[in-house]
């Protein structure tokens, strides 16, 4: 039988792809505060206004989306992609904890 697949290997797998996004989403807000330095370095570019806040938003997003995606093949490797996604979204809930915790310190 002939194999139709553009790609083959570990990208390939679907859900390699869904446990990247639950890592991206956990990273992201970890993730978005080193891009403190871009933001500043974006500031005193030549890069016009309009197109400075989707350059950030979209960098962040590829960062943590790169970073979510190495996370679950790691994590895949070692515990293997069902439990690699698990914890994935215990790293969701975990990651959305900690930012209304320190909301919730921040108002006092």
């Amino acid at each position: 039988m002939q194999s139709y697949e553009l790609i083959s290997g570990p990208l390939a797998d679907a859900s390699v792809w869904r446990g990247g996004l639950l890592w991206a989403l956990a990273l992201y807000v970890p993730l978005s505060a080193p891009l403190n330095r871009l933001e500043s370095s974006l500031e005193g570019s030549k890069l016009p206004e309009s197109l400075r806040q989707p350059t950030l938003v979209v960098s962040s997003l590829l960062l943590a989306l790169a970073f979510g995606v190495i996370t679950q093949l790691g994590f895949s490797w070692a515990l293997g992609p069902g439990w690699a996604s698990s914890l994935g979204v215990v790293a969701v809930g975990w990651s959305a904890l900690l930012v209304l915790a320190n909301s919730n310190s921040s108002d006092d």
